[in-house]
């Protein structure tokens, strides 16, 4: 029996798959217009609509109506020709060049004292003093009633004018590194301060029970100075969320410390404390807790195993090697010099243990090392 070979019709096979081809594509044809006209498919197509007119800066208004999103290409054709970005800088620019309007700012040691023209500014919102021999504020301060901030850092002044009490409206009062011995009971007017930076005058020992009435403040800065207790009217800041009274010659905290109970952090590194009382324990906010370990010989156990995230750390100083010498200014601003670098070395060792995500379970002990 010989071999049986097989002859296929290939016109036929050709039909039968042509057929299946058309058959296919029409099935395609069909699930995109379903898609098409599909809500899923609409709500991309606006999407993608919407990141476009954002990708040029088109404002919301213009192609958000009653909620609904209009995708006439003619928005995105209008607004292409002209590109959005210069105008955003140019308009950043504007408002910039506005607000500098309401700012002065003043720096460089050739200033002794405010220029005349200042007197005649009185819609100005911020003074920016930094750097000047500049020792009096002006009486006619009490003029700027619009004032939000005085930042009057690194300069010569040797008192703050009873005037200051007249700014209702100043937010931030900063006058570190000047040369104050004393604040005025007028400040305690100005109910709506936040933030109170006295640090670095080196001689203040006391603060005005009035400054009581400050209770919009949240940030309290008195460090560098002589400080032989926490001010009774820092205790009655309510509000008060951060304290640094470091550097000054405070030998123990008040037992009733836990009445700021919206404290967060508190320093007290370079003090004379022996000992810290257990109220700290009862500060339900306290988050950050930095002292000096070398003359403290009793710490609660509480505190230095706190469940509540608290973060205490102790830093080792070691001695500061002075140099002597006959002009007394002298060593005063060698010590202004450190305490400016050692408050730098703490503001980014502060920022570092806000990053870490758990409180250590432990003493964290720092050698702070600075030969002038």
């Amino acid at each position: 029996m010989g071999h049986q070979v097989i002859i296929f019709d290939f016109s036929v096979i050709r039909g039968l798959w042509e057929t299946r081809v058309k058959k296919n594509k029409e099935r395609q044809r069909k699930e995109k217009e379903r898609l098409e006209k599909s809500s899923l498919e609409r709500i991309k197509q606006e999407w993608n609509f919407m990141l476009e007119c954002r990708k040029k800066g088109i404002p919301q208004s213009k192609y958000l109506k009653n909620g609904f999103v209009d995708t006439d290409e003619k928005i995105l054709d209008k607004y292409g020709k002209t590109p959005q970005l210069p105008k955003r800088r140019a308009l950043a620019d504007e408002i910039e060049k506005e607000r500098s309007k309401f700012i002065f700012q003043l720096s460089g040691e050739q200033w002794m004292e405010f220029p005349d023209s200042l007197k005649e500014q009185t819609h100005l919102k911020e003074w920016h003093v930094n750097n000047t021999l500049i020792q009096t504020i002006p009486a006619y301060i009490a003029l700027f009633q619009n004032l939000r901030v005085l930042e009057l850092s690194k300069n010569q002044i040797t008192n703050l004018p009873v005037e200051i009490g007249c700014l209702k409206n100043l937010k931030v009062l900063n006058v570190s590194f000047n040369n104050l011995k004393s604040v005025p009971p007028e400040l305690g007017d100005c109910e709506n301060l936040e933030k109170l930076d006295l640090s670095g005058n080196m001689e203040i020992t006391e603060l005005p029970f009035e400054l009581s009435n400050l209770k919009q403040v949240t940030v309290v800065d008195v460090s560098a100075n002589k400080f032989p207790s926490i001010p009774i009217c820092v205790l009655r800041m309510s509000n008060l969320q951060w304290l640094d009274i470091s550097s000054n010659n405070l030998k123990d905290l008040p037992q009733d410390i836990d009445r700021l109970d919206q404290l967060q952090t508190l320093l007290l590194q370079k003090n004379k404390l022996t000992y810290l009382p257990r109220a700290l324990v009862n500060m339900p906010k306290l988050s950050l807790l930095v002292v000096s370990g070398d003359d403290l010989v009793e710490i609660p156990t509480a505190v230095c195993e706190s469940t509540t995230g608290l973060k205490f750390v102790s830093l080792k100083g070691s001695p500061v090697e002075t140099i002597v010498c006959e002009d007394t200014q002298e060593i005063i601003e060698s010590e202004r010099e450190r305490e400016q670098f050692e408050k730098e070395f703490m503001k980014a060792y502060i920022e570092d243990l806000k990053g870490r995500d758990s409180a250590p379970s432990y003493t964290t002990k720092v050698l702070l090392s600075l030969q002038l």
